[in-house]
C-alpha cells in the first residue's frame, strides 16, 4: 500500500525568513544605518564635486632664446616659467644626476625643482672629491668612486657651484627653481616648453651671472590655442 503526504510534509525544511529586526541587528544596527548614510552622502559630493571641477588648463608652446650682451646665442642657459597655482617643490618622485665623466661634470648645467634628490656617479675610472661651499646647498662628497649611496637633496632656489678637490678644473652647477616649468637651452640658444595659457614670468640665468647670480627676468602673454615666443638677453659674456 502506497502513502502519499502532502508537498507540505516533504523532508526538505522550508527556510525559515529572519524577521526584519534581526537582518537590521546583524547589519550593525543603529551604528551601520549611520555608517550606509556617511557613505551615500560621501558618494554623491564626491559625484558633485566632478561634475563640477574645471578641466585641466591646455598647454601651449612657449619659445625662449636667450642671447649674451652680444646678441650671441648662449647654450646651457636655463629657463623658468612662473605659473600661477603651481606647486614649488618637486614631486616625491623627482630625481636628477650629475655624473663626473672624463674628469667633467656631465651636464655641465643641471637644472632642477626645489627639493629634488641628486646623485652623483662617478663614471671615471680614477676618484673624485665633490664639494659645493655655495650657500643654498653646501656639501661634500669625499673621494669615492661609483655612485654614492645617499643623494644630495637641494632644497633651496638658487645657484650651487660645484667643484672637485682632486681635480681642479672641473667645474658644474646646479640651479634649483620654484616651478615644474624649466628648461634649458641647446646649442642655438633656445628651448620650448609646454607651459598652460595666461601671463607668466619667464626668468633666464647662465653661468654668465655667475658674478651676481641672479637670474634676468620678463614676462610673457600666452594666449590659449597660440603659441608665443620671447627674447631674452642677458648681460655678460
Amino acid at each position: 500500500m502506497r502513502l502519499f503526504f502532502p508537498r507540505s510534509w516533504s523532508a526538505s525544511p522550508r527556510p525559515v525568513r529572519q524577521p526584519a529586526w534581526a537582518a537590521w541587528r546583524a547589519a550593525g544596527g543603529p551604528a551601520g544605518a549611520r555608517r550606509r548614510r556617511r557613505r551615500r552622502q560621501s558618494r554623491c559630493v564626491w559625484r558633485a564635486l566632478a561634475a563640477f571641477a574645471p578641466a585641466p588648463a591646455q598647454a601651449e608652446k612657449l619659445a625662449v632664446t636667450i642671447h649674451d650682451s652680444q646678441g650671441r646665442p648662449l647654450e646651457n642657459a636655463v629657463v623658468s616659467v612662473m605659473v600661477r597655482g603651481t606647486r614649488e617643490r618637486a614631486g616625491a618622485d623627482a630625481t636628477a644626476e650629475m655624473a663626473q665623466r672624463e674628469r667633467s661634470f656631465v651636464p655641465q648645467v643641471l637644472v632642477v625643482q626645489t627639493g629634488t634628490p641628486v646623485s652623483f656617479p662617478n663614471l671615471d675610472t680614477v676618484r673624485h672629491h665633490v664639494y659645493s661651499f655655495s650657500a643654498i646647498k653646501p656639501f661634500e662628497i669625499k673621494l669615492y668612486v661609483g655612485t654614492p649611496a645617499q643623494p644630495v637633496v637641494f632644497d633651496r632656489p638658487g645657484t650651487a657651484v660645484l667643484g672637485c678637490n682632486i681635480h681642479d678644473k672641473m667645474v658644474g652647477f646646479i640651479h634649483v627653481v620654484d616651478t615644474p616649468y624649466f628648461a634649458r637651452t641647446g646649442a642655438n640658444g633656445s628651448a620650448t616648453l609646454d607651459v598652460p595659457p595666461g601671463e607668466h614670468r619667464v626668468r633666464a640665468w647662465h653661468p654668465v651671472l655667475q658674478a651676481t647670480g641672479t637670474p634676468v627676468q620678463d614676462t610673457v602673454k600666452l594666449p590659449a590655442g597660440a603659441s608665443a615666443a620671447l627674447t631674452i638677453r642677458l648681460p655678460g659674456g
